[in-house]
């Protein structure tokens, strides 16, 4: 008989039996309008394929996979109880973020999106193990003395922070909420997660709503930023082609970094690390929602200050681009990026290793290349290796970023069989012109997905639901809803409904690939 085949950290496949978290309930807040927040603290294990009580017993022990040894982490979420209310009878419904490394939302008041979904619901707004008040994945965290031995300990934590793991978490909280299966809201990273959702966790699932977040299912990263980098490229020409001065605007700033760092003197920005055209290239993450593109616009307008003997880099321009560069607050975004497409050869078309796939996929986009001769259009949500070592936050993660890299042993993110098979509604908004998740590979798996619902639209970007969200939370809710018509079989249909008031009138397409029975 073979010897078994080694465990994959990070496997669904290979997690434990699902347990109720442990649970404790913290404070309970009253915001100025009426709704309630109730925190609640989950205690799961570091690596699922242990059971609580075992990863309890390296906690002892000091042989656990996480920081210190630990093999238990502590998982936050924000319980929100709209005004009407506040005794939480209502059901739940999950809020997983986008990301990856991004902490739920802290909201002041129960409007927006929050308040369409918690007029009908409890709203969990869960921070992703690693982030927010979940047990810290933060520089500062990860690099303390004693904290990990090697590169090589801290990579392999890493790999239990994916979708998988994250997912495992959230169905650990709802047994020990006691809750019913709920009602998921998935934004970008947080649509993967439902797909993973879907795959393995099913049971835990009354209806799942998507928007900008519908993951390719199979395939290398390297498909995802080929369709990424043309998207973004249409997105910067319709934008210079829409402020006719900024081309020029940002040649020049690009001209001015150039010659500074030819002359030996880069320019640094706040962070101390040097300003280089590829780091002002990530101003284009404000392409990437129509609540935020026109303002490059401003950044371009006073990109340059002229006040003194020579024009020089605005304090404005340098400020921006450190915003943008910064990630020392959620170094996740960064080091785990591109592991959210990772999965095995045979599911990455033959290829495990994502092996800095952004960075090598531009060698095909000239016009996006840092040392071109013209200007280099604006980047998207493309991690270069070296924002790894000329950001001094993010030098100390480097050796583990390369690690994860080069890794080839990694679990599969989705059931792919079983998301051919499923059965819960799930009704997803796909944005035509999303930079960051592609609408061609979200229809791709949408045509995987039994029974999932598209609404495609171009009146909104990836930023939807900070642009109309009570608008397209009501939307799929009726997509999903007990009373809407059963999903036909393949086809597309054109949309009768009426947009809403606050949203453009544009091309929508409501798709359904499958039944739900």
């Amino acid at each position: 008989m073979s010897a078994p085949a080694p465990r994959v950290p990070g496997d669904p496949r290979g997690f434990a039996p699902l347990e109720p978290a442990r649970h404790r309930v913290g404070e309970r807040t009253e915001l100025y309008d009426g709704t309630v927040a109730v925190d609640h603290w989950f205690t799961v294990p570091v690596d699922h394929a242990l059971t609580l009580a075992e990863a309890e017993a390296q906690d002892a022990a000091g042989t656990g996979v996480g920081p210190h040894g630990r093999g238990t982490l502590t998982v936050f979420a924000r319980e929100i109880r709209a005004a009407g209310d506040a005794d939480g009878a209502r059901p739940w419904a999950l809020y997983l973020q986008g990301g990856p490394g991004g902490a739920g939302p802290r909201p002041a008041r129960g409007g927006g999106w929050i308040g369409a979904l918690a007029s009908e619901h409890r709203v969990l707004l869960l921070d992703q193990r690693g982030t927010g008040r979940s047990t810290a994945a933060s520089v500062a965290a990860l690099t303390a003395p004693g904290a990990f031995a090697s590169d090589e300990a801290l990579a392999e934590h890493l790999v239990h922070l994916r979708a998988p793991s994250i997912v495992r978490d959230a169905e650990m909280v709802r047994l020990a909420l006691g809750a019913a299966p709920w009602t998921t809201l998935g934004q970008s990273f947080g649509g993967f997660c439902t797909l993973t959702y879907l795959s393995f966790h099913p049971e835990g699932l009354r209806r799942c709503l998507v928007t900008g977040g519908l993951a390719p299912l199979t395939g290398h990263a390297d498909r995802v930023y080929r369709a990424t980098y043309a998207r973004m490229r249409d997105r910067a020409h319709e934008f210079f082609a829409r402020h006719t001065g900024d081309r020029a605007a940002w040649a020049e700033a690009v001209a001015l970094i150039r010659a500074a760092e030819q002359a030996g003197e880069p320019v640094r920005l706040p962070d101390g690390g040097p300003l280089t055209v590829a780091r002002a290239q990530a101003l284009g993450m404000l392409l990437g929602g129509n609540t935020r593109v026109d303002r490059l616009h401003w950044i371009l307008a006073e990109a340059v200050d002229r006040s003194g003997p020579a024009p020089r880099l605005s304090e404005t321009f340098l400020a921006a681009v450190a915003e943008h560069n910064d990630r020392h607050v959620n170094p996740l975004y960064t080091v785990l990026h591109e592991s959210i497409y990772a999965q095995p050869a045979e599911l990455a078309g033959g290829r495990a290793a994502t092996d800095w796939s952004a960075a090598r996929v531009l060698a095909e986009h000239p016009d996006f290349d840092p040392g071109a001769a013209d200007a280099p259009l604006p980047t998207g949500e493309h991690v270069m290796p070296a924002s790894l070592e000329l950001d001094p936050h993010l030098r100390p993660l480097r050796g583990a970023a390369r690690l994860l890299a080069e890794r080839t042993d990694w679990g599969p993110l989705y059931d792919v069989e079983a998301l051919t098979r499923n059965t819960i509604p799930v009704a997803a908004a796909v944005y035509t012109d999303d930079v960051y998740v592609d609408r061609d590979l979200s229809l791709e798996t949408a045509g995987r997905v039994r029974g999932l619902r598209v609404w495609e639209t171009d009146a909104f970007h990836h930023d939807g639901l900070a642009d109309d969200g009570p608008a397209i939370v009501r939307r799929l809710l009726e997509m999903t809803g007990e009373g809407a018509a059963p999903a036909a079989a393949g086809g597309a249909e054109r949309s009768d409904a009426e947009p809403s008031d606050s949203a453009p009138a544009a091309s929508e397409t409501t798709t359904a690939p499958g039944p739900v029975d």
